[in-house]
């Protein structure tokens, strides 16, 4: 019992060590993204592709709210027919271009998270996404990694466990769909305060049509 509270108690430390402004960075790169009715599209492996996947899912379930916009998340980590496509036909560092090169559109964010932060997958299409121009994040550990330097928006969560580097990833993409969901959320608020008329439905970004 004692190691399992130590393992908890050691993710806690980790988690309290997340740092603040890259959080928020990023926070507001996913709205923005949101605001300008761009995706958001996620890639990981392993234990990463799980947290690519589950996050893609919070975002475009927990950002719902009556009248607002749906935002746009997907993971590149489930469609196991095109990876292994490629995998086998090319190479396993292109499965995440291959699917940009189809799906990217401007405007779009790449979100990549990997415990190293040396997947040749993941900064595959980290690079081919900054070649376009687009919001690059990325997620990392350990010492960082050639991501913590390549994506545009990096945070590093400076610890040597994967597992519980897998944790505290998770946990801040938790957090980062929790807080994209409230901003939708208090927008709406705010215009639904406003006078009939006082602004036209097609300015406002977070409105569907």
């Amino acid at each position: 019992m004692n190691q399992l509270n130590t393992y908890l108690q050691q993710v806690a430390l980790v988690l309290q060590q997340v740092p603040q402004q890259p959080l928020k960075a990023i926070a507001d790169a996913l709205w923005a993204t949101y605001e300008r009715d761009g995706s958001i599209i996620v890639c990981g492996n392993g234990g990463s592709a799980a947290t690519a996947s589950h996050f893609a899912g919070d975002l475009a379930k927990w950002t719902i709210y009556p009248g607002a916009r749906r935002l746009r998340a997907f993971a590149l980590t489930d469609n196991i027919p095109v990876m292994t496509a490629v995998a086998n036909d090319q190479s396993y560092s292109e499965i995440f271009v291959e699917q940009l090169m189809t799906h990217y559109r401007p405007g779009d964010l790449l979100f990549a998270i990997s415990g190293s932060g040396n997947s040749p997958n993941v900064l595959s299409a980290v690079t081919w996404a900054n070649s376009r121009g687009a919001t690059t994040v990325g997620i990392t550990g350990f010492d960082g990694g050639q991501l913590a330097h390549s994506a545009k928006l990096a945070l590093h969560v400076v610890h040597h466990h994967m597992p519980q580097v897998e944790d505290v990833h998770s946990t801040i993409c938790h957090a980062l769909a929790v807080e994209l969901g409230l901003r939708i959320k208090q927008e709406m608020a705010q215009l639904e305060t406003l006078p009939a008329g006082a602004m036209a439905p097609e300015v406002l970004p977070g409105v569907a049509q």
